[in-house]
This record gives C-alpha cells, sequence and structure tokens, in this order.
C-alpha cells in the first residue's frame, strides 16, 4: 500500500479528499420528561446519536406543549375534547441516513404518546467519515522523483505518467484510485503536493498549473489491493463463511 503507517506522520490526519455530503440527518421530537430517558435508550440503541468516535450525543430543553384530541383520540395527559398545556422537553440527535426507518421506528416503540410528534432534516454537513479519496502526510519529505520512484515500487506499476514537476518537495499526498480527473481541484483546494490517481487525459494535466503534481499510475493499479482489504474485512466478519481471494489477473492493459 502506498500509506504504511510508518512513513504517516499522523494517522489522525488521514482525512477524505471528497467528504459526503447528505448522509447525516437530524431528529428533533418532543416528549413528556418522564419518558425521554426510555426514549434517547431507543435511539442510541440503534445507532442514533452517534458522531465520530463519540456515542451518545444528543440535545435537550425544556419547553411547553399544547394539544387537544379529538372524539376518537386516546391521549396519555389530560382527557379527549380538552385543551391540554404540559411540559415538555425536545430532544434532538444526528444519526446516519440510512439509520432512518430503524429510527422512526425506535422512537414510535419508545414514545409514550399515540401520535408522535417528530421532524427529521437533512443536514448540509460534510461527513468527515465517509468519502471519496484521502489525504495524508508522509513523515519524511521526498523530492518529486524520490516519491516518483516510491510510488512505482509501492503501488507495483511500470509506468507512471505524470504533470512537469514543480520543484516542490512532497509532504502532502492525496489519493483516489479509479479515474479520478474530476477532483483534480479538491486535491488542490486541500492542499495536496501530490495527487495519485489514475486515466488522466491529455487536457487534464494542464490543470496541475504549477499548483500540485498530478501523477497517473493506471487504474488497475490504483485499485489492485482492494480485494485484499475487502477479503481481510469480509473474513473477521463472517467467520463461518470461506471467503476465497482470486489470484487472477483482471488488468487489460500490457505495457510494451
Amino acid at each position: 500500500m502506498l500509506f504504511e503507517p510508518h512513513a504517516l506522520h499522523n494517522s489522525p490526519q488521514l482525512v477524505f479528499l471528497i467528504p459526503q455530503k447528505q448522509t447525516i440527518k437530524k431528529l428533533t421530537t418532543y416528549a413528556p420528561t418522564g419518558a425521554v430517558d426510555s426514549i434517547k435508550k431507543a435511539l442510541f440503541s440503534i445507532g442514533g446519536g452517534t458522531i465520530g468516535n463519540y456515542q451518545e450525543c444528543s440535545f435537550t430543553s425544556q419547553g411547553t406543549a399544547t394539544f387537544k384530541g379529538n372524539e376518537n383520540s386516546n391521549p396519555v395527559i389530560g382527557s379527549k375534547g380538552d385543551s391540554q398545556t404540559t411540559s415538555e422537553v425536545m430532544i434532538s440527535m444526528t444519526f446516519a441516513k440510512h439509520l432512518e426507518k430503524n429510527i422512526i421506528s425506535a422512537l414510535h416503540g419508545a414514545h409514550p404518546y399515540e401520535e408522535v410528534a417528530f421532524e427529521i432534516i437533512t443536514l448540509d454537513n460534510n461527513n468527515q467519515h465517509i468519502g471519496m479519496g484521502m489525504i495524508a502526510e508522509l513523515e519524511n519529505p521526498m523530492s518529486e522523483d524520490a516519491f516518483l520512484l516510491y510510488l512505482k515500487e509501492k503501488m507495483n506499476t511500470k509506468c507512471v505518467r505524470h504533470s512537469k514537476k514543480i520543484n516542490k518537495a512532497i509532504k502532502k499526498v492525496a489519493v483516489l484510485g479509479g479515474s479520478g480527473s474530476f477532483a483534480i481541484n479538491d486535491a488542490i483546494a486541500q492542499g495536496a503536493d501530490v495527487y495519485v490517481t489514475s486515466d488522466l487525459k491529455y487536457h487534464d494535466f494542464y490543470t496541475a498549473e504549477n499548483k500540485i503534481l498530478l501523477a497517473d499510475i493506471g487504474h488497475y493499479e490504483s485499485e489492485q489491493y482492494t480485494k485484499e482489504l475487502l477479503h481481510t474485512y469480509l473474513t473477521k466478519k463472517i467467520t463461518n463463511f470461506a471467503v476465497v481471494l482470486s489470484q487472477i489477473n483482471t488488468n487489460p492493459i500490457s505495457y510494451f
């Protein structure tokens, strides 16, 4: 792999080149004081309120609620047909987009009211834990030539196409496997010294504009280790199922 632990200045500095957007949602609901803890516990148990390395994150605020049930209602507080004013707590927490159905189900299951008032909105925040590509810093800066040689060795490629050298030490490295021309400006914006990707076209190299070194290592070469990562992950997660790692080289490109 290109980024080995000993070569990195600090693993926490690993960040996504293009953080994912619109994958974080926020739930706001309202409940009587006595039900707040059980509602939060139910939501926390399925992943609600998780922010990075922190769990059970929420915010509560006391307020006053009003309601009036019709003749078909079965109110927990007061009587049908009567206007009610009662103290309630607003509960808010974020959650991952894919958990929405489970969040709503857990909320209804834990909430004492017949009709549950709640809102769910999609946040515009970047998700710093999901995205495309990565950026990290080398522990020791390299010259451009030294880095390109290092890149050829670590990524087992016979050819590295690159943009014009800019006589700048390589410290901050951006990587995106597969066809990554669309992220050149993202790499520049994040201050990367080099952007390692593949399938760059002739005019893509002009976009470097002496701001960054672009290194095209080949599509297959940029993704060749993915199967090993998947094999390791699946073997660890599915212990009672045999996962076979293919040894077939599917690269359609040969070098003369």
